[in-house]
Parts: C-alpha cells; sequence; structure tokens
C-alpha cells in the first residue's frame, strides 16, 4: 500500500469518526422528551386537538389533524399535504386551516395544482371524514397557506390568506362579505402572490368588531376593526436598524422609496406565531425565532415589554415554538414545533404534562375551551436559561430545522462536525483520485 493511499484511508476513517460519533453519543446521552405527565387532571385524561403541518421537504407531505386524550392518539386525519390551525366547532367538527396539492380545478394556474383554505372534519364514527372545503388555488405551495380560519358570532367564518396577505370574512355560502388587505398598511410589492411579504399566519375575534392579526415578517401584531382598519401596533417601528430582519430572505421591502420598512424590534417579537390575548393590555406569543415563548404586558406609554419568558422545558431549549395558549387551569400549552413536542407548563416553567409528536405540528387546542380571549396573566419569568448560539452554525441549523424533521438533540456541534467530515471525505476522496491519475499516466 503506497503512503498516498494510506494518507487517503486515514482522511476517510478521521471523516467517518467526526460525523459518526458526535451523533451517537448524542442520541444516547440526549433527554427523554414527551413523557411528562403529573395526572393531576380531575376531569379525566387531557382531550388535546392538534394540527400537524407535517414532514418532508419544506414540510410539505403527510399532514394530519389528530385528537389526544392523555398521550394516545384518539383519531387521525390525515388527507392533506399540510394542516395548520385547529378549532373544534360547537356542533362537534374541526375547522382545519390546510393546503394540499394535485389539484385539477387550477383558475389561472397550470394544472395540477394547489389550493388552501379551510376543511371541515368530522370526527364521528369509525374514521374521521372531510365533509367539506373551501379552498382557492395558489401560484406556489411554499409560503402561500391559508393558516388560520375561526368562526365568528354573526356566523361568519375569518381566515388569514398569506397568498394575497389580507384576513377576510366569508357567509355561509362562502361568500366573501369583508376584506383587509396590508398592502394599505405596508409597503407592498407589484404582487403579493410572487414573494413571501408578509406572511399573516393568524386572526382572533377580540370582541367589538376587532380582530388581533399576526404579521409575521414583520414582527408585528395589529389589532384590526372592522371598517376602521389598524388600530394598534404591538412592537411598532421606532429603527430603522432592524429592518434587515424583515428584509432577509426578500421579505418586505422599501417599495415606496422612503428609506424605511414597517419592521419591529426583533429583540421583542422575531418572525412570531399565534398570539393570544389575554386581556387589554396582555398579550401570549410564540416567539418563533427567538425561541421564547413571551408574554407582553403595555406600558404606561403604550409601547410593550416582556412580562414573563419562557425559553425551555423539560431541559430541552424551545426550536421555533410556534403556538402558546394560557390554560383554564392556568397553566400554558406549548407548540414546540421543530422539536416535535407539544408541553403544558405552569408558571414557573416546570412541565406537567407533555407529548412526543409524530412529524412537525403547527398548533394545538386543549379541549374543550381552545383558545379563549382573556385569560390568567403571569408576573414572574420562568426558565429563561437560553441556548448559546454559534454564528453561521446556529443559522443553518435553524433553517434545517424549520425545513426537515430531524431528532431535537441535533446542535451546532453536529452542523460543525458535519462540516469538518464532508472536507476531510473530500480530502481523502482527492488524494485517491490523484493516485489514480498518476497510476494511469505511468501505467
Amino acid at each position: 500500500m503506497s503512503r498516498s493511499t494510506r494518507t487517503a484511508n486515514r482522511l476517510l476513517l478521521a471523516a467517518l469518526v467526526v460525523l459518526v460519533v458526535p451523533f451517537a453519543v448524542s442520541a444516547v446521552t440526549a433527554p427523554t422528551i414527551g413523557a411528562a405527565d403529573t395526572g393531576d387532571e380531575t376531569e379525566g385524561p387531557r382531550q388535546t386537538l392538534v394540527g400537524s403541518q407535517g414532514g418532508g421537504t419544506g414540510l410539505h407531505a403527510d399532514g394530519s389533524v389528530y385528537l389526544l386524550s392523555g398521550s394516545e392518539m384518539v383519531w387521525q386525519e390525515g388527507s392533506a399535504d399540510s394542516y395548520f390551525d385547529v378549532t373544534m366547532t360547537d356542533d362537534d367538527r374541526v375547522l382545519a386551516g390546510f393546503m394540499h396539492s394535485g389539484y385539477t380545478d387550477c383558475g389561472p394556474y397550470e394544472s395540477p395544482c394547489t389550493r388552501t383554505g379551510y376543511r371541515v372534519i368530522d370526527p364521528a364514527g369509525d374514521d374521521p371524514e372531510v365533509v367539506s372545503e373551501h379552498s382557492f388555488p395558489v401560484r406556489t405551495r411554499k409560503n402561500s397557506e391559508v393558516h388560520d380560519v375561526e368562526p365568528l358570532p354573526s356566523g361568519e367564518l375569518v381566515l388569514t390568506d398569506m397568498d394575497a396577505e389580507r384576513i377576510y370574512t366569508i357567509d355561509e355560502n362562502g361568500e366573501t362579505t369583508w376584506e383587509w388587505r396590508a398592502s394599505g398598511f405596508y409597503d407592498a410589492p407589484d404582487d403579493p402572490t410572487r414573494v413571501d411579504w408578509l406572511h399573516i399566519n393568524d386572526v382572533d375575534y377580540l370582541g367589538e368588531d376587532r380582530f388581533l392579526v399576526s404579521v409575521r415578517n414583520a414582527n408585528q401584531l395589529l389589532v384590526i376593526e372592522r371598517g376602521a382598519g389598524v388600530v394598534e401596533v404591538i412592537n411598532e417601528d421606532t429603527d430603522a436598524s432592524d429592518d434587515s430582519d424583515c428584509t432577509q430572505f426578500d421579505q418586505l421591502a422599501d417599495t415606496d422609496g422612503d428609506g424605511d420598512v414597517r419592521c419591529g424590534d426583533p429583540d421583542l417579537l422575531d418572525h412570531q406565531h399565534n398570539p393570544q390575548w389575554l386581556g387589554d393590555g396582555a398579550v401570549l406569543v410564540a416567539d418563533s425565532e427567538n425561541n421564547r415563548i413571551v408574554e407582553l404586558h403595555r406600558t404606561d406609554d403604550g409601547g410593550w415589554e416582556e412580562a414573563w419568558v419562557l425559553t425551555r422545558a423539560e431541559g430541552v431549549a424551545f426550536s421555533w415554538p410556534r403556538d402558546a395558549d394560557r390554560l383554564a387551569n392556568g397553566n400554558t400549552l406549548v407548540t414546540d414545533s421543530a422539536n416535535q413536542r407539544i408541553v403544558e407548563v405552569n408558571e414557573s416553567g416546570e412541565t406537567v404534562w407533555s407529548y412526543r409528536t409524530p412529524l412537525i405540528p403547527y398548533e394545538a387546542e386543549r379541549l374543550p375551551a381552545g383558545e379563549t380571549v382573556g385569560a390568567t396573566l403571569y408576573g414572574s419569568p420562568g426558565d429563561t436559561s437560553e441556548a448559546r448560539e454559534v454564528p453561521v452554525l446556529s443559522f443553518v441549523l435553524q433553517l434545517v430545522r424549520t425545513s426537515l424533521p430531524i431528532p431535537f438533540w441535533v446542535s451546532e456541534l453536529h452542523v460543525g462536525t458535519t462540516l469538518l467530515a464532508v472536507v476531510l471525505g473530500l480530502a481523502g476522496g482527492g488524494v485517491y483520485l490523484r493516485e489514480l491519475v498518476v497510476a494511469r499516466r505511468t501505467g
């Protein structure tokens, strides 16, 4: 065996060791998640309704809606590529935002296409069944979905439309009765359907014709009044230095040329999901890109500040949490998407119940009440010890986590060692290739 061959073998062996050992050790020593249950429910097992975005590349496969009784799955409906927000209605049916591909009724787009909207699921009987659907075709299956649909006291439904960046209401016949378009408040691109502009992902009815709306890419929550427009902004734009957080990935842009975009402070909210209105002057938010749950209270000067923060549960830091609900028992239910778990914690941050989800969950509702308008306020922090970020590696890891289901224990260490293994493997392969070229020339 030549010296070059021995060198190549050593490099390839080193690549294998560097790749395999960190993953093996982390898998063996990882803490257990999704197994906590204090059993303190006096009225039987906890009933939790889950909307699962699913898995696959871009999280656009194997979506489902399912009901948990404790940690046992009672039923599951999985006919859509992805499901999102779920709501149990008074007649024991489920409203679920969804997207699905393969349609032939595509309007202005080529067939087959993707449609998005909501489905009504009847879980009665042996198998849950989709009994009706309201949907429309979209240009692309990515970042164009209807993430939320909610019933209104009027009998209408209100939906978010991420494709056209609006919220709108429909009557029982599916006819639009009112809409608010974000282009009247934010700098708008020529065609919102061609870019992931604002990513409006949640709407909640607050009463008195007011809605709480999550504008993810602007790091802002809006209170919108029907007929009046925006009446309050949570995390108002006060500093142009924050704009890069909202303009990344071609999201917001200074289309009116005034040198600024309407972007909230990313230290307060960063690409959030599913806020819950706890009462006048208080809101609970899944602060997704900050990997935390935060309760914000209005200050005397009209701003908003952190009143309670939680960054981890079961000894594991949150990763891309996308829902948090304050429950009737005073606890908080967290959907920790990239870690593929749902956890219930008390005010001190102690986990009282958890469930390891099959794939990537989007949102969870504790029945029978679901998410309420108005709930218990917290005033003391939970577990706020944060995971240390590593430049570049943390960014790469977050991109992977929000695109593919990966084990919760994969960390920046594994990203770094994988990159090192690739370099060593390429070096070893290069030595082999060079020796092969030399051998052919001399042979």
